[in-house]
Formats: C-alpha cells, structure tokens, sequence
C-alpha cells in the first residue's frame, strides 16, 4: 500500500474520524462535502463535531485519537483496586508482610515486592524495628474478610503471620486428641464440623488472642484458617453463637478422655495440686456471688473455677467453672471421682496438694479413708501460735530441703501427732519456722512414714499452680470473660486448660526448654509468620528464620509422614525459609 492511502483511505474509526475533523476544520470544507467524502450520513457528522467540540471544551481531546504509552510494565486491575487498603494500612504502620497476609485473605494476588513499590510511590518511609506488643495494639482496619468454609486444598501459595501455631497439628494427631474432639458432643454447623470448630476456638487460644470481641483481625489470616482446615477462621459473631450451644457436660466428657489420654501417655504422676481461681465478670453481675480475686486485691461479682494441676508434667488435667461458694469443701470430693471414674486400682495418683482453705476436716477424713494421701497447711490464730512458742526446744530439729538451682535451706521443724475436729484419729502436723516468714507454717498430713524434707518439698511445689493459674490469666486471657453465662465460661476455660496442655507437650519435645512458661514459649517458637504452599501431596510451611527455628524443625522431623483428615489427607512438611 502505498503511503498516502494511509491518510486517504483510513483503516479505522479513531483514524477516519481523525481525517473527517482535519478536513472540515482546516481544509475548510463543508459538512456535507465531508460526509460524502468519507460515507457519513450529514447528520451523523455534525452531530460528531459537536461531541468534538464539547471534549475540545474540557480539554480531553488528545485522549481521542492519541494515547502516550507509558514505559514499565502494566498496572493490573488488582493492583489498583488494593491499592487504597494498602496505603490504609500502611498509614495504621502495618509492615509490608502484614499488608501480604490482609490481602491474600481478601482475594487480591499481589508481590510483596508490589506492595512495597506501591508504598515508596505514596511517600512512606520504611518503619523502625517493632517490638511484638507493638505489633499486637496495631489500630483495627475494617476489611469485609471470606465467608469461613471448609478449604478446597488446590494448589495455591499465601503468607501468614502467625503460621507458628500450625507446629501443634502434628502433636493434635500424634496423640489422637483430634480422634478425641471427633468422638466428643460438641455440636457442629451446616458449613463447619465438629473437629474444625473446636479448632477454631484452639486457633486463638494458643496464637495468644485477646477475647474474641477485643480483635478479629485474625479472620483475615489465611494460615490460622488452615489450622482448622478452613479457608479463613469465622467472624466473632460465629464464635459467640457457637459456645451459647455448648454445655458443662460437654466440656466434663472432653476432659475425662483427655485425663485417660494422659494416664495412657504416663503424663500423669503420682501428686496432683489443687487450687481455685476467680473470673470476674465486667457488667451486671447482681447475680453472681463475691469472690476474692487475688490479681485485684478484693471480692468482686465473679465465678469461681477449680484447677487441677500436676507438677510434673505440667499438665491441667481437670477444671471447672461452676463452683458455688456452699460446694467448695466438697469440690476435691468431685475431682476425685473425676480421676477415679475409669480404674482407681490403676491410677497413679497418691498425693492431693491443696492450702488451707480448699477444703474442711471432714472431708479430710473422708480423703483419709478413701486411701488417698494429702498435705496442706492449715489455718493458724493467735492461740495456735501462743501454743507453738511453748513447745519444748527439745522437739524441734534442722532439716534441709531443696530448693531450686540445686541448693538448699536449712528449716526448723516440729513433727507431732495432733487431733483435729471431724477428723476421726491423729493426723502428722509439721511446724515449720526459719523459712522467711514472719509466722510459722504448719503443715498436716495423714502420710506418717514419709520424710519431712520430701513433705515440704511436695507442698513448695503447690506454687506451680498458682504460677500455672497466672499464665491462665496473663496469657489465656481467663479474666477477660466477656460473658456471665457459666456455660461459656466453662466452655472457654476448657479450650484454655486443652491450649495451655498442648504447649507443655511441645515444650517436653524442645530440650532444655522443658520449664519455659507459655509466654516465653510462645515468643521464642511459635510466634512466626511463614510461606505456605499446598500442594498435591502435601502442605509445605516455609517458617521465617529465628534462631530456635532448628529446634522447632528437629521436633517436627518426627511427624513429617502424618496424614491430616481435616487437611485433605496432606501431609504437613516444615522447612526454613530464607528470609527473617
């Protein structure tokens, strides 16, 4: 063709138009010559210079028959509709991981490295090194997050940021608890089972959430969904209707097979302390009874939960959250039977460790003749420490106990048989002076043969508990019950005890870490963000680097041949990634 067809002869609309408009503008023709030049009908044409002249008007003309190319590659669409959350969440400080894991959960499929691009375009700078608390009080953003459903398990690759938990999938399966929550009563939904919901309760608990109405950004990450074998975990509505359908004889039936788990496993040993705690409910609480509350310094409307706790392994293995002040004495009646359900001629248990007022002399007796042994202190007034300043010197004696970091205290001691009220024969009575306080300490037991030294020791270890019940506090969140309803209560302080077990679990799998509270596990092994990529055979978890990682994918090795039902029937392989 030769070159000035291309100007007389125009291949297309933009290109005709073009050469229609020169002609009746410079050339000077008229319309209707124009028309007939180029095969426009004279109403059509005019009606074309007049849209000319109104775009010439607003100064959008060139955009008619010209576009500039921009050199680089290409904007999406996706990229420019993420874009505004993007600069939200950067402007509320989220990192660029962070903003990854938001919008994976939001269906957009974009680089880290397009997201940070889109970040330096708008101006912001990099952000400082950020503590994890830091990190945790981020200012909420409002985000319309996937329906919560059962995951399709096609390939697909996404980021988390709290992808840690995920190490407690191998311990679920290794020890059949996930077996154990299938056969339970815990009801399920139309669009999630029963094994997923609880492990959507389980998800929170052990990523170290606060209460459930506090946050919900964790529906948006997709590595706590798969947890549960889901898409994304469901909204906080679905976990308040959720636990109004579970009962207390629901959460009972949970953890009596979980304590014949333990005693199957040998977790359990022969000493079991005992010691309540109070939940304080924050709103109208005229119906509910005053308890005091250690961690407050004062009686408040609450309910009252019993622990049972044993200091060896560290496990809970027995609590409950609907203990009426007038039932107290007769709650370690309760947890005996509890153990004793299965065969009592086969459990280990021979020590229950309780303070003074857990329980009365009578039901001492009543432990005394069930063959149980027992040791806790007892209450002292005036006239018992006037009668203890008058005892012969020659009675007391020096003993030493062990303490922790292999030493030992040097304690006065005074070992008697003494009778007390409702108890039917003389029971052991331990004086003890010089251990740092200003009164003396006065133990009783009904074990007369066992030393003094491993009596003290086994009572000193009681304190675990109460270290045990502050992490139920500090990092379960027990005292943030958003609720009064007992049931839900009850409801959560089971996912607690079954959370705060599967920790002591790992941490007897990390040498040297065995003794690590649930805070400082949590900080050093499982608070980490991962690239997660599923595949045909199996669901790779790529953790970032951390210097206990090596420790983390030594223990998980062991496990890299399980099959997950709730995963598709996957295996779960942990790797390092290449980057922190």
């Amino acid at each position: 063709m030769e070159p000035s067809s291309f100007f007389l002869f125009p291949g297309n609309v933009a290109h005709k138009q073009y050469e229609a408009l020169r002609m009746y503008f410079i050339e000077g023709k008229t319309a209707q010559q124009v028309s007939e030049r180029f095969g426009y009908t004279y109403r059509a044409f005019t009606s074309l210079v007049a849209f000319f002249r109104k775009k010439m008007a607003s100064d959008m003309s060139s955009s008619l028959f010209f576009v500039q190319n921009q050199p680089g590659r290409k904007v999406s669409e996706d990229v420019e509709d993420a874009r505004s959350m993007i600069i939200e969440m950067r402007k509320k400080y989220y990192s660029v991981p962070d903003i990854k894991v938001t919008l994976d959960a939001a269906g957009h499929v974009l680089s880290e490295k397009n997201i940070y691009n889109i970040i330096a375009s708008e101006g912001f700078a990099r952000l400082p090194r950020r503590t994890r608390l830091v990190r945790q009080q981020l200012d909420r953003i409002e985000m319309v997050a996937e329906k919560s459903e059962a995951l399709s398990f096609e390939a697909e690759e996404f980021k988390s940021s709290n992808a840690g938990i995920l190490v407690f999938l191998p311990l679920l399966k290794r020890y059949g608890i996930d077996g154990i929550i299938g056969r339970s009563a815990y009801p399920s939904t139309s669009q999630i089972s029963k094994l997923s919901s609880i492990l959507c309760f389980l998800a929170l608990k052990l990523s170290n959430r606060r209460r459930y109405s506090a946050d919900d950004t964790w529906c948006m990450d997709r590595g706590m969904g798969l947890f549960a074998g889901l898409n994304v975990l469901p909204k906080t509505a679905w976990f308040t209707s959720y636990s109004d359908r579970v009962t207390p004889a629901m959460n009972r039936l949970l953890l009596q097979r979980l304590h014949q788990l333990w005693l199957k496993e040998g977790l359990l040993e022969d000493t079991m302390n005992l010691d309540f705690t109070t939940i304080p409910y924050w709103g109208d609480d005229s119906h509910l009874e005053n308890n005091w509350s250690g961690k407050r310094g004062k009686a408040l409307g609450s309910m009252l939960a019993v622990l049972a706790h044993d200091p060896q392994s560290g496990l809970i293995d027995y609590g409950n959250a609907d203990i009426l002040q007038k039932d107290e004495s007769a709650v370690i009646l309760e947890f005996l039977d509890f153990y004793r359900q299965g065969n009592p001629s086969t459990d280990p248990l021979q020590y229950l460790v309780f303070d003074s007022r857990f329980t009365n002399y009578e039901n001492l007796d009543k432990l005394n003749r069930s063959g149980v042994q027992f040791i806790t202190i007892r209450r002292r007034g005036q006239k018992m420490i006037d009668q203890i300043e008058q005892l012969p010197a020659a009675g007391w004696k020096s003993v030493k106990v062990e303490c922790g970091g292999n030493k030992q205290r040097t304690l006065r001691v005074y070992d008697d048989l003494v009778f007390l009220k409702g108890y039917e024969g003389k029971i052991r009575q331990i004086i003890i002076t010089g251990h740092g306080k200003i009164k003396p300490a006065i133990l009783i037991t009904n074990d007369l043969d066992l030393p003094i030294e491993k009596i003290i020791r086994k009572y000193s270890r009681r304190w675990i508990v109460e270290k045990t019940i502050s992490e139920q506090i500090e990092f379960f969140h027990l005292n943030l019950v958003s609720s009064s309803m007992v049931i839900k209560v009850d409801f959560d302080l089971t996912m607690s005890i079954l959370a705060h077990n599967l920790y002591r679990i790992l941490a007897k799998d990390l040498e040297r870490y065995e003794n690590f509270s649930v805070q400082r596990l949590y900080e050093k092994f499982v608070f980490n963000g991962a690239d997660i990529k599923i595949e045909k055979q199996e669901i790779r978890v790529l953790l970032k680097k951390k210097r206990t990682l090596p420790l983390i994918l030594e223990a998980m090795q062991y496990f890299s041949k399980q099959k997950y039902n709730w995963l598709a029937g996957k295996k779960l392989i942990f790797e390092g990634a290449s980057y922190s």
